[in-house]
């Protein structure tokens, strides 16, 4: 057969495969190219155990993490990877019993290195069974989790200290509220106690002086409340966010500012304590900047649950104003709001156009409380 009647052939051939709808499948991977792939794995330590524990096979991956060769390490017990405080617990022989019992055992802990260097693992063992039920020995695999341990350690530490911060800024603005209500509002109310003595004492022609100096006096007595609601509004610390957000808008938004708003919630939880804190400053701030700059007539706060945090958005339907390139108009409200959300963790922004209105949006997580630590190993009796 020539190659021009051969290429003829194959072609009719792969033609009336594809008009009859037969489909070419690819080849079942072999044996050995199987195991080429498990050696070649860098990323996951793979390896076989004998019933026993019995290291029996070794990977690229598993020397590059645990540091040891194929030769130096088929042949001992598995055992030898544990700190020795788990293998007096009997940590490893566990293991095995657990994958025996229910097929699998997936475990993250502290495991050893050749040269004697700890590392954090996650650990995947499974039993092997033949057809005819017959344990044939185990696979694990193995991950070294220190770096991601490390970042989560980081973030831990990053929310304990912001957590601290918050605590010792609530402290602050507490003692401040308490000195200015217990000094200088005490101080102004004596003052102005004395000019309404004196208002019956002095000639007619000082009346009127009077009368506006005791009005100057009532009017800072009014702005030095306002200031200590601002700095610690009653329950904030001792009531949810909702009660606390609703407690806020009532009395300063409907009641002393006269303006329409709303307030909608949709939480999986209640957030931690200095979450609330952070949410509600930020919202404080956001409503005092539309009172101040928007003109507007109406004020919306919604608060979610989202992506394992707190959504929150402030709406106006005020004047709006443009802002800068970067998102938000230059002046200290602005760099405070976005300030407490990333510090938090989070983001915010600010959209406004002219006539518009303005939006203030946010988020800030929600951790969950720590997680109980996994089940170990039954300590072992001495009794025999």
């Amino acid at each position: 057969m020539t190659r021009d009647e051969g290429e003829q052939k194959h072609g009719e051939q792969k033609q009336g495969e594809q008009q009859h709808g037969v489909q070419r499948r690819a080849a079942p991977m072999s044996d050995a190219a199987f195991t080429l792939l498990v050696q070649g794995v860098l990323d996951y330590g793979i390896f076989m155990l004998d019933p026993q524990g019995y290291i029996i096979s070794w990977n690229a991956g598993a020397e590059r993490i645990k540091g040891y060769r194929a030769e130096d390490i088929v042949g001992q017990h598995f055992s030898v990877f544990y700190p020795p405080e788990d293998q007096a617990s009997g940590k490893p022989q566990w293991e095995l019993e657990t994958a025996v019992a229910d097929g699998r055992l997936e475990d993250e802990g502290w495991r050893v290195r050749k040269d004697g260097s700890r590392f954090w693992a996650n650990v995947v063992i499974t039993a092997l069974w033949n057809d005819q039920g017959v344990l044939q020995g185990f696979g694990k695999v193995t991950r070294d989790m220190s770096e991601r341990r490390a970042a989560q350690h980081a973030l831990s530490e990053r929310r304990r200290l912001f957590d601290h911060l918050v605590q010792a800024q609530e402290t602050e603005r507490r003692r401040i509220a308490w000195d200015v209500h217990d000094d200088s509002i005490q101080a102004m109310v004596a003052v102005g106690m004395r000019l309404e003595l004196l208002a019956d004492r002095v000639p007619e022609e000082y009346a009127a002086e009077l009368q506006r100096l005791d009005t100057s006096v009532r009017e800072a007595i009014g702005r030095l409340r306002s200031l200590t609601f601002r700095l610690h509004p009653p329950g904030i610390d001792r009531h949810g966010l909702v009660e606390g957000l609703a407690s806020h808008l009532e009395d300063v938004v409907g009641s002393s500012w006269g303006m329409a708003y709303s307030l909608a919630h949709e939480l999986e939880r209640e957030p931690t304590p200095e979450t609330a804190i952070t949410i509600f400053r930020i919202v404080q701030e956001a409503l005092l900047n539309v009172h101040k700059h928007a003109r507007a007539n109406r004020v919306d706060v919604r608060v979610a649950s989202a992506d394992g945090g707190i959504v929150t958005r402030v709406v106006d339907d005020g004047t709006g104003a443009p802002v800068s390139q970067d998102g938000a108009r230059d002046h200290f409200g602005v760099i405070e709001m976005r300030e407490r959300a990333e510090t938090a963790g989070g983001w915010w922004s600010m959209h406004s156009r002219p006539g518009t209105g303005t939006t203030v949006e946010f988020w800030v997580p929600n951790p969950l409380p720590a997680e109980a630590p996994a089940p170990g190993p039954e300590p072992k009796s001495d009794e025999p």
